[in-house]
């Protein structure tokens, strides 16, 4: 199940990039979305009940639709737009470096010698592919405008992680997988069509290109990577640990690598490899223990 949610995750950014001309990043996670909630509503209905205990704590779930579904997925199929699904990922991998800052800014963590010497390692990494392995670019800014907008969606993600360590809602609501992303659905779902609103308004994506394309990949994010790996995971992370999953999530590049190879075409450089090594290495000397 940890390598699972991994391959599809690196799938919905080889898919996001695939139909990137014939949808809006904002609108095609605005679909992602809105037909998971519809997939999932059988069997997690209760969520949506007037007595359910999602409605005392709706600003705590409210935030985490922002920055979980709202505004990682949106930025994600955004940054596709002009990067491809290696750098997308290689970036994303610098998460752990962004929850150590986060966490440390915003919520009082404790920062130990070895969290520093990984974050240095993981930064080095996400320099090096934000480079395309030249340092003049990073000099020049000459830098893509998808990769910046990955960093801003691990941002995102970092908020987020550390917001769902801060639980006061009851056991209940976070005990079965389905109710609990339901009721981070029930407002993702709501941001996720304001986005795709002003997209819409002014973004300049006034035509979605229907057609067998977009239908199969609406399938795929909907099936693989917005139910399925969030299902994997969670049962992963609850028999492992997190610390464990988190070796298995820098997986995802790599899967990204050799999808990208096979269906689009774009054969991985030698500075993806390095930072590959850069970013993982910086997780090991993060996570490891005495």
């Amino acid at each position: 199940m940890l390598t699972a949610a991994p391959l599809l995750w690196a799938g919905n950014a080889v898919v996001g990039r695939t139909v990137h001309a014939l949808v809006g990043p904002s609108m095609l996670n605005f679909l992602r979305w809105l037909l998971a909630f519809i997939v999932l509503l059988p069997i997690a209905w209760r969520v949506l009940r007037p007595d359910s205990a999602l409605w005392p704590h709706w600003r705590r779930y409210s935030m985490l639709g922002l920055l979980g579904i709202g505004s990682y997925n949106a930025l994600q199929y955004l940054a596709l737009q002009t990067s491809t699904p290696v750098n997308v990922t290689l970036v994303a991998s610098g998460t752990p470096v962004w929850m150590l800052i986060v966490g440390t800014l915003c919520f009082g963590a404790r920062v130990a010698r070895r969290q520093v010497v990984g974050a240095m390692l993981s930064i080095a990494g996400v320099l090096l592919v934000l480079s395309r392995g030249d340092w003049q670019h990073l000099i020049a800014l000459r830098l893509v405008p998808g990769d910046l907008y990955m960093v801003l969606a691990t941002i995102a993600w970092a908020f987020y992680s550390w917001l769902l360590m801060r639980t006061s809602e009851p056991a209940a609501l976070r005990g079965r997988w389905s109710d609990f992303l339901m009721a981070q659905m029930v407002f993702g779902v709501a941001w996720s069509g304001a986005f795709a609103g002003a997209e819409w308004t002014v973004g300049g994506y006034h035509d979605i290109q229907w057609g067998w394309p977009l239908v199969l990949a609406l399938v795929f994010i909907v099936v693989g990577p917005a139910l399925l790996a969030y299902r994997f995971w969670g049962e992963g992370v609850k028999q492992g640990g997190p610390v464990l999953a988190g070796f298995f999530l820098n997986l995802t590049p790599l899967f990204a690598a050799i999808m990208s190879a096979a269906f689009l075409g774009e054969v991985p450089h030698l500075y993806h490899g390095l930072a590959f090594l850069l970013i993982v290495g910086g997780i090991v000397a993060t996570s490891w223990r005495r």
